[in-house]
């Protein structure tokens, strides 16, 4: 029983942040949800509690909602939605899962200015919000996260934060549940799922229902700063995460030695090895080593030596 009030608690906290930030409040939740479900049935819990939550906020907010960006935008989001979660049973989403959180990271400036400007507001153009929606859908199927990377495109549209919150429930609902259509029809919709997700949609409608109140009280610039901080943040996490997870997918790692006159720093992935050294205090070596393997059979590799008193020298090896 305890914990599944902390479970409410939590996520009731998660919400509200996120209903400022633009999202994250999944990156709080899945490690909480772990401890009371299998990874496989979070998503679709999850996904119903966000759905509630959504749809609470359309309610709060209905007439905030710019249907003018709404109307352009789902038309190419559920399509491209469904297409990312083809590609996610055709690939590995940690690279883009990397991408993302570059990206995020970019946002880094936009929290130490001192003077903030506020966006201007230009006429929206269809094609950008088709190509928007494409865009949501597609990471969404594919990673399963979406609302804070793209709070950027929201400020640069000059949507005020109440927009901001309506307009984003309103288009994302329809992901949402178009999600928990597949994870039924996959079987990931079991009662366990429907009863965690029950709870954070308990959660979600209080989250909306606190905020509707208060965020007549919060500055503009203030709800965005928030909204770049969760992001850089979010950012720092998808790093993390994804590094992790290539390092050990892809059998990356870092040695470095040095001795007396000489430095040696090389990088391993799946069967490359590349290298490079620093001898003798005035000679460079850079190498490649490609291990054996089924795709590209006996090993090989090359090395390039750079010195000031015998020039530039390369060599492509064959092992036998």
């Amino acid at each position: 029983m305890l914990l599944w009030c902390l479970i409410l608690v939590v996520s009731t906290m998660a919400f509200c942040l996120s209903a400022v930030s633009g999202g994250g409040a999944g990156l709080i939740l899945i490690p909480l949800m772990g401890l009371v479900m299998p990874a496989s049935q979070i998503p679709a819990a999850l996904s119903i509690g966000t759905a509630v939550s959504s749809a609470a906020r359309i309610v709060l907010f209905r007439k905030a909602i710019r249907w003018d960006v709404v109307r352009h935008f789902a038309p190419t989001a559920l399509p491209f939605a469904a297409l990312g979660a083809w590609a996610l049973s055709c690939m590995n989403p940690i690279y883009l899962s990397l991408f993302l959180g570059l990206f995020l990271i970019g946002n880094l400036p936009l929290i130490v200015q001192k003077h903030p400007v506020d966006p201007v507001t230009k006429p929206i153009r269809p094609v950008s919000l088709h190509i928007l929606g494409g865009a949501v859908g597609f990471i969404s199927g594919f990673t399963g996260t979406v609302g804070l990377i793209f709070n950027g495109f929201y400020y640069r549209m000059g949507l005020r934060k109440e927009e901001i919150v309506a307009t984003r429930a309103a288009n994302e609902i329809m992901l949402h549940l178009l999600k928990i259509i597949l994870y039924a029809i996959l079987n990931l919709l079991n009662f366990k799922a429907i009863t965690v997700g029950a709870a954070i949609a308990t959660a979600g409608i209080l989250s909306s229902v606190i905020m509707a109140h208060l965020l007549r009280y919060l500055h503009d610039h203030l709800f965005r700063h928030i909204g770049y901080i969760s992001m850089v943040a979010a950012g720092i996490v998808m790093m993390i995460t994804s590094g992790r997870q290539i390092m050990h997918k892809d059998n990356v790692s870092i040695h470095y030695t040095h001795a007396s006159e000489e430095i040696s720093a090389s990088l391993s992935w799946r069967q490359h090895v590349f290298t490079v050294e620093w001898e003798r205090g005035d000679e460079l070596e850079l190498s490649h080593r490609q291990h054996a393997s089924e795709e590209h059979g006996k090993p090989n590799g090359f090395i390039m030596h750079l010195s000031l008193h015998a020039g530039l020298q390369t060599v492509r090896t064959f092992d036998s």
